[in-house]
C-alpha cells in the first residue's frame, strides 16, 4: 500500500511539473506575442525610410467590413490574402520632395492614404514588383500610365482605391494586374465562382475589359469569362461553369445569372466597379447593390470613376471601406489636354455638306480611324447612308442593331477595314480602339459629361488627337458648359459660340427635375432630442 501512494504521489509531482512548464511555455508565448504586437506598433508610427507597406494582422484581415455585402460568409469564410506589396529600394529612397514632385509632374493627387503608409509612385513596370508570369503583359509598354504608377502601391498594399482618372488613362491594367496577383495569391482552391469580379456599364466596354484581362490572364493560366445582355446566355453560362477566375460583367446580365443560380458570387474577394458614373447615370445602382449583398464583405474593392459627383462618393462609403482616393488631372469634368477641341457653330441645315469637306480635311487618305459621334439610333442610319451614297465607306453601331453586328463593325473598325465609324452614345463609353485621330461630334450630347466621354475616344495612351464639333442654335442651352470645358483644357472659345451666353444650367435630377436638392449621403444623422 504504502508503495502504491508513493508511486501516486511521484505521478502527481510529475503531472504538476508538466502543468507548471506548460504554464510558463504559455506565459512565454503570450509575452513574446505582446512583444511582437508592440514593436509592431512602433514600426507602424515610424517615420523613417522603410517599405510603408505592413503586413496586417489576422484582425485587421477579418474584421474590415464594407457597409453592403455579406458578413455571415465573411465571418465563415477563410481570411483573404490582400497585401503583396514589397516596396522596390528604388521607390523607398524617394525622399518626400522627389515624391512630392513626381506626383505633380503626373498630375496625381492621393488623399485618406493609411497612417505610416507613403505610396511612393513607381516609375517602371520591375519596380511595381509582379510576379514574374505578369511580365510578358507589360512588355511592349514604355513605362506605367500616372494612374497605373501611382494605383499599384495603394492596391497591391491591400488598401481599397478610388480612382478618378479620364478614359484611356490606362486603368484596366491599373485593376486588373493587381486583381490577378491577388488571386494567385490565395490560398488554396476557390470551388465557389471566381475569385475576381469585374463591373462595367456597357457591353462593348465588358468586352474591352475582357479582351485585356483573357491576354493576361492566359500566361498566368487562370479563365476569364465576360457576361453582357444582348446574346444568348448558353456560352456565357458553359463560361461560368468552366472555373472562371476573372468574370466582367454588366450589371442587368449577371444579376439575372446569379438570381437563376447559374454564377455563385460567394468566393469573389477582390471586386472592381469601373465607370461608376457612368452606371449610376445608367439605373444600375439597384442591381449593383443586390449583387454585392452576395459578395463577403471583408472583400478588396478597386472603383474607377471619371468624375466625382456626390453620388459615386456615397457609392464609395457604402461599398468600400476607408478607400485612398487617387486623382489624375482635375476631379471636376474635364477634358484630355492631349485632346485639340475644334468647335464649329453652324446652321443645322449646312451639317451634312459640312461633315463631307470635314471628312475630305480629316480622312483624305482613306485609312486613318475616324469616329462620328450621333444622338440618336435613326440619325445614326440616316448619316451611314448618307455616306455612303457620297462614296465614303462607313459602318454604325447602335443600340438597334444586332450584338453580332455591331461586334463585327467594331472588329472592321479596329483591323482598319472600316476605318469610318458612326456611334451613338450607347458606344461612347465602351470602345477603347487604340490610334482613333479624329472624333466627329456631328450631333452635340445631351450632356458635357457625354462630351467629355465621346472626346476622350481619341488621344489615348500618351497619343495626341483632334475632336471637332458641330454646335447649333439648339444645343445653346449648353454653350456655358462647352465654354468651361474648352476653357479648362487650354482650347479656344469661338466668338460664335460666346454669343449664346456663358449661363451654366443647374444639372437636374433625372427623377425630380428641378424640384430636387442635392444632400450630403454620406453626413451622419444629426440627433434631435424631446424635451419630457
Amino acid at each position: 500500500m504504502a508503495s502504491h501512494s508513493t508511486d501516486e504521489a511521484k505521478a502527481k509531482r510529475k503531472e504538476e511539473k508538466k502543468r507548471r512548464k506548460k504554464g510558463e511555455k504559455d506565459k512565454g508565448d503570450a509575452e513574446e506575442r505582446k512583444r511582437r504586437k508592440r514593436e509592431k506598433k512602433e514600426r507602424r508610427m515610424e517615420d523613417g525610410n522603410r517599405p510603408d507597406v505592413l503586413e496586417p494582422t489576422l484582425a485587421e484581415k477579418v474584421h474590415h467590413h464594407a457597409q453592403v455585402g455579406n458578413r455571415e460568409l465573411a465571418k465563415s469564410s477563410k481570411p483573404i490574402e490582400k497585401t503583396f506589396y514589397v516596396e522596390h529600394r528604388e521607390v523607398n529612397a524617394m525622399s518626400e520632395e522627389e515624391v512630392r514632385k513626381c506626383r505633380e509632374k503626373l498630375q496625381i493627387t492621393v488623399e485618406n492614404l493609411p497612417r505610416g503608409m507613403k505610396a511612393r509612385p513607381v516609375q517602371s513596370f520591375e519596380q511595381a514588383g509582379f510576379p514574374t508570369s505578369l511580365h510578358a503583359v507589360t512588355k511592349g509598354f514604355q513605362k506605367p500610365s500616372p494612374i497605373q504608377s501611382q494605383a499599384w502601391p495603394i492596391v497591391l498594399a491591400g488598401q481599397d482605391l478610388v480612382g478618378i482618372a479620364a478614359t484611356g488613362s490606362g486603368k484596366t491594367l491599373a485593376f486588373g494586374l493587381p486583381a490577378i496577383t491577388h488571386i494567385l495569391g490565395q490560398k488554396g482552391k476557390n470551388s465557389k465562382g471566381p475569385r475576381c469580379l469585374i463591373l462595367a456599364p456597357t457591353r462593348e466596354l465588358c468586352q474591352q475589359i475582357g479582351d485585356v484581362m483573357e491576354k493576361a490572364c492566359e500566361v498566368c493560366g487562370l479563365k476569364c469569362a465576360v457576361v453582357y445582355g444582348g446574346v444568348p446566355k448558353s456560352q456565357q453560362i458553359s463560361d461560368l461553369r468552366a472555373g472562371a477566375e476573372v468574370v466582367t460583367a454588366t450589371p442587368g446580365r449577371l444579376e439575372d445569372l446569379v438570381e437563376s443560380g447559374y454564377c455563385n458570387l460567394q468566393g469573389v474577394s477582390f471586386l472592381v466597379l469601373d465607370e461608376a458614373d457612368r452606371m449610376l447615370d445608367l439605373g444600375f445602382l439597384p442591381h449593383i447593390r443586390n449583387i454585392v449583398l452576395n459578395i463577403r464583405s471583408d472583400r478588396q474593392t478597386v472603383m474607377f470613376s471619371a468624375t466625382w459627383p456626390q453620388e459615386v462618393q456615397s457609392l464609395a462609403v457604402d461599398f468600400m471601406y476607408e478607400p485612398v482616393r487617387c486623382t489624375i488631372g482635375s476631379e471636376g469634368l474635364s477634358a484630355a489636354k492631349s485632346v485639340s477641341q475644334v468647335v464649329e457653330v453652324i446652321d443645322p441645315k449646312e451639317k451634312d455638306a459640312r461633315l463631307d469637306a470635314v471628312l475630305r480635311k480629316y480622312h483624305a487618305s482613306r485609312k486613318n480611324r475616324v469616329l462620328i459621334f450621333v444622338l440618336y439610333k435613326k440619325e445614326a442610319e440616316r448619316v451611314e447612308q448618307l455616306l455612303q451614297r457620297r462614296g465614303w465607306e462607313c459602318a454604325g453601331i447602335h443600340g438597334d442593331k444586332s450584338q453580332a453586328d455591331r461586334t463585327k463593325a467594331v472588329q472592321r473598325f479596329k483591323d482598319g477595314k472600316c476605318p469610318l465609324l458612326i456611334a451613338t452614345d450607347v458606344a461612347a463609353r465602351g470602345l477603347d480602339i487604340p490610334d482613333v485621330e479624329y472624333v466627329i461630334n456631328y450631333t452635340f450630347p445631351l450632356t458635357s459629361e457625354d462630351y467629355v466621354h465621346r472626346i476622350g475616344r481619341t488621344g489615348r495612351a500618351g497619343k495626341t488627337g483632334c475632336s471637332h464639333t458641330f454646335f447649333t442654335f439648339h444645343d445653346k442651352a449648353r454653350a456655358g458648359e462647352l465654354q468651361n470645358l474648352l476653357r479648362k483644357g487650354g482650347q479656344p472659345v469661338p466668338q460664335e459660340l460666346l454669343s449664346f451666353g456663358s449661363t451654366v444650367k443647374k444639372k437636374e435630377s433625372k427623377l425630380y427635375g428641378a424640384h430636387f436638392k442635392e444632400v450630403d449621403m454620406t453626413a451622419r444623422p444629426t440627433k434631435i432630442k424631446f424635451d419630457d
